[in-house]
């Protein structure tokens, strides 16, 4: 509860210790609406949570504020592609005098190993129920399917780059029939195999003309933000990546006749802790620890 929390941050911001760090590992929009609270009052935040850097402009202005006005630090390296170095390689690319033209990749796990597999040999609905019984999926896949994750990730770079974009401003193709939008998941995955012709169709006609299918997302510099399936050629750096791949492209000024590729695991605990971990490191050295 809110009480709860109110009192687990009193009883470790203690003046006998010199700083304090709460790391959120939870993807609570409750618990990331506090943060400007604590950054505030001088609390530093580690997070993997995407919620406050894609929850309303508003609110992430007042967080930016909220981290100068209370000498804090606020590090999400994890919020894109868990232990890949995206955010920092936006981050360095921009102070450094580049000028970004446009950020594309796969940016779901999920998506990336469900379009992977998907062959047409197999019906598309078996292969979610497949990827949901591996732990591929998050619990309802509908989570992954509707591509507001893939959404959200997208507005975190785009405001890096220094772009004033809103959750609606991003144009989604969402995988998940309106008519199994509610409902439990157990209907969701019974009902699932009724739409699995619709897809088939689409793989058929991406092969007929020597493309592949995937779930993708494409930011411009003019922020036009776009989430969705996309036909791309067999040859492509997104048709040739490993089963759960993320892999983030960006063309910018120096890097435009050979784009920068980010590439690796992008989910799962073991690479999201170390980025969790990466992050607290960092924040030590910020505050003059010898590592």
């Amino acid at each position: 509860t809110a009480a709860e929390v109110t009192r687990f941050v009193e009883h470790v911001r203690v003046d006998y210790l010199p700083h304090t760090v709460l790391v959120d590992c939870t993807a609570s929009a409750a618990i990331a609406g506090r943060y400007a609270e604590w950054l505030a009052a001088g609390i530093h935040i580690v997070t993997p949570n995407k919620k406050a850097n894609s929850a309303d402009l508003a609110y992430y202005h007042r967080l930016h504020e909220a981290r100068r006005a209370g000498a804090s630090h606020y590090l999400y390296e994890a919020t894109v592609g868990a232990g890949l170095p995206v955010v920092h390689t936006l981050r360095d690319l921009r102070e450094t005098g580049d000028e970004i033209t446009s950020i594309e990749g796969i940016f779901s796990g999920t998506l990336a190993y469900l379009f992977n597999v998907y062959d047409g040999r197999v019906a598309f609905s078996e292969i979610v129920q497949e990827a949901r019984r591996r732990g591929f999926t998050e619990p309802d896949p509908r989570d992954d399917l509707s591509g507001q994750d893939v959404a959200r990730k997208l507005i975190i770079l785009g405001r890096e780059m220094g772009l004033t974009l809103e959750l609606q401003d991003v144009r989604v193709e969402s995988l998940v029939p309106a008519e199994l939008a509610g409902g439990s998941i157990e209907a969701f995955m019974a009902q699932l195999p009724r739409y699995d012709a619709a897809i088939a169709e689409r793989l058929a006609a991406a092969r007929a003309r020597g493309k592949v299918l995937r779930y993708t997302g494409t930011l411009s510099a003019a922020g036009e933000a776009t989430v969705g399936l996309k036909e791309l050629d067999a040859h492509h750096a997104f048709a040739n990546i490993a089963l759960t791949d993320n892999v983030v492209r960006f063309a910018t000024r120096r890097y435009c006749d050979n784009p920068l590729i980010v590439q690796g695991p992008g989910a799962g605990p073991e690479v999201t802790a170390g980025a969790v971990f990466a992050d607290l490191l960092r924040l030590a050295a910020y505050l003059g620890a010898r590592l």
